[in-house]
């Protein structure tokens, strides 16, 4: 029998051709044939679902409306929001170590940050370790990264990358594509709509016989927060509710909480961050910083980027210069001016989003697609005075994670069990059918997708940070959480003496030793004491983590059991070889 496609399109063609008979008939089983493997071809590709993977870049949940939270409803994501009502919003995922390339390593290996070398921010990353791309490109799909790839190496099992340099710019960046690695030519626009239109190119001219795996990684909204010109002044008139713990202070934690750098009060740069360098002193070497770190930005804008700045950023600032604020009401400016830039920024990301799910619909791809959208880590929104993230406390290890499969996952789900950001690789290798290596410590969520409690499921977690001494001074630590409970180490030389423990830090050359010796001319280090101390919270009745319960009378069998289960992580995954 003709295929249908034969039948009527391709036959009704042949039948109009000004040829003989004779040829005419000839011509038939050679494109029925062709016709037979192209409806094989694509029902192949349908057998295994494509892979739309979204991750931001310091997204957190707290900006997400599906989540609920005081500023998601002021500064709502519809987009975001819509994807969640047609799959699942997962209120339990966490990441194994809160820090940009140390978390991109985990995802593309699915190992935690000792075991694929990349422990800090720059150099470290294992390359002959095997990357989930590879298998997946070996077992038939088609493979894409574009945006943020921020790993310093080749991107590995890709059919198509277009990837940005480093942390990449928000204005005019550039980028470097498959075939040119290291070779970077500048782009008009803004990142989050060319890594956007770079995504939809790729699924324009895939290869369409086969499933497809894109990694669409945002440069968005990592620091320093530049909004897209249209959107610049979106949210100048909205006020900002405080965090309940903004004004904390640290009182029953341990030193880690009050030497670290990166309170909205104190380390949330007013030229930089802020975008007023007005303030700029001339005489103070971190103000300068600060000062060339903002004009790296804003020299790369076109002259119409540049009016769309300054038409905002002018105005505003001459306000707060007049004002003359000073004390908590000054700090209070600083953190609306922080989040209506950091908001604005996702608002470009939501569009994004919408863009990409409008694309799969349009094309029919929506049913036989699973996109996850999520965030290299959480971030602090003011929560105990702080931006940024690298902490093991809830807003930093916490992280979004929104999952549509339509068939497989039940519209407006919502799971509560414990996800790890090293379960990303097994479960893009189950669903694509492939065997998980036996290294990888994760395990597929695929079971959640049902929407009911998955026994035997795990009961905790570990985590650990190894950054220090950099960027917010956050003491390194490991740790356990639970389902209730949270146990925390944090050790370590500091200061100056914590250089030794850090391979790269004492290696001229890489951008670990460049970004120590920047910051220490600068004079960003204390002399911060050695530490060796624990911290415990009760999750249930301390969700802010406000009371660190270590050593207080009834907490010795949970101790116990939670340091037993440290030295188990410790010894299982060789944490310490």
């Amino acid at each position: 029998m003709i295929p249908y496609l034969c039948s009527r399109s391709i036959l009704l063609y042949i039948i109009k051709m000004n040829l003989p008979t004779h040829i005419k008939l000839s011509m038939l089983p050679t494109l029925v044939l062709s016709a037979t493997a192209t409806k094989a071809a694509e029902q192949t590709a349908q057998a295994r679902p494509n892979i739309l993977y979204i991750m931001c870049d310091d997204h957190s949940m707290q900006t997400i409306s599906a989540y609920g939270s005081p500023i998601s409803r002021l500064a709502p994501t519809p987009h975001l929001d819509r994807l969640a009502r047609r799959g699942m919003l997962f209120n339990s995922c966490f990441v194994e170590n809160s820090l940009s390339t140390p978390s991109r390593a985990c995802l593309m290996t699915g190992l935690y940050s000792h075991q694929n070398g990349q422990r800090q921010l720059g150099e470290g990353i294992d390359t002959t370790r095997v990357f989930f791309s590879e298998l997946l490109q070996k077992a038939g799909y088609t493979t894409a990264v574009v945006g943020k790839w921020h790993m310093q190496c080749r991107p590995k099992g890709f059919d198509f990358y277009h990837i940005l340099r480093g942390q990449g710019h928000y204005y005019n960046p550039v980028f470097c594509t498959t075939g040119q690695y290291g070779h970077y030519k500048e782009e008009t626009g803004y990142a989050t709509t060319l890594t956007t239109d770079h995504a939809i190119r790729f699924l324009e001219h895939r290869d369409k016989s086969k499933p497809f795996c894109l990694l669409v990684h945002h440069k968005a909204p990592h620091r320093n927060w530049m909004p897209e010109e249209k959107y610049m002044n979106l949210y100048a008139d909205v006020e900002f509710p405080l965090p309940d713990t903004f004004w904390d202070d640290y009182a029953t934690r341990g030193s880690a909480a009050r030497t670290q750098k990166m309170r909205v009060d104190d380390d949330l740069r007013m030229i930089q961050d802020l975008k007023v360098p007005e303030t700029l002193d001339a005489t103070d070497t971190e103000s300068l910083d600060s000062y060339y770190a903002l004009m790296g930005e804003v020299n790369r804008f076109t002259p119409q980027q540049r009016l769309a700045f300054d038409r905002y950023y002018m105005p505003r600032n001459k306000r707060l210069l007049e004002a003359k604020l000073t004390g908590r009401e000054l700090v209070k400016w600083k953190y609306q001016n922080y989040i209506r830039d950091y908001v604005a920024v996702i608002h470009s990301v939501d569009e994004s989003v919408g863009r990409l799910l409008d694309y799969l619909e349009q094309h029919d791809l929506d049913k036989n697609t699973i996109v996850i959208y999520t965030s290299d880590q959480g971030f602090y929104m003011g929560e105990h005075g702080w931006f940024d993230k690298r902490f093991m406390y809830e807003e930093s290890m916490h992280t979004p994670l929104i999952i549509s499969f339509p068939g497989h996952i039940k519209e407006g789900a919502v799971c509560h069990q414990l996800v790890q950001n090293i379960d990303f690789a097994p479960t893009f290798l189950s669903l694509a059918g492939v065997k998980q290596p036996k290294e990888m410590p994760g395990r597929t969520i695929e079971p959640l997708f049902a929407g009911t409690t998955v026994k035997n499921w795990r009961k905790d977690l570990y985590y650990h940070y190894y950054d220090y001494p950099t960027y917010h001074l956050v003491r390194k630590h490991d740790g356990v959480r639970t389902e209730r409970y949270k146990l925390i180490h944090f050790y370590g030389k500091g200061g100056d003496r914590a250089v030794q423990e850090n391979k790269f830090q004492r290696m001229p050359g890489t951008s670990e030793y460049g970004t120590y010796q920047a910051l220490k001319a600068i004079h960003y280090f204390r002399d911060d004491a050695d530490v060796d101390y624990y911290e415990l919270y009760d999750l249930q009745t301390d969700p802010n983590e406000l009371h660190n319960i270590y050593g207080q009378k009834g907490t010795e069998a949970i101790t116990r059991q939670l340091m037993k289960r440290l030295r188990q992580y410790r010894r299982e995954l060789r944490v310490d070889e």
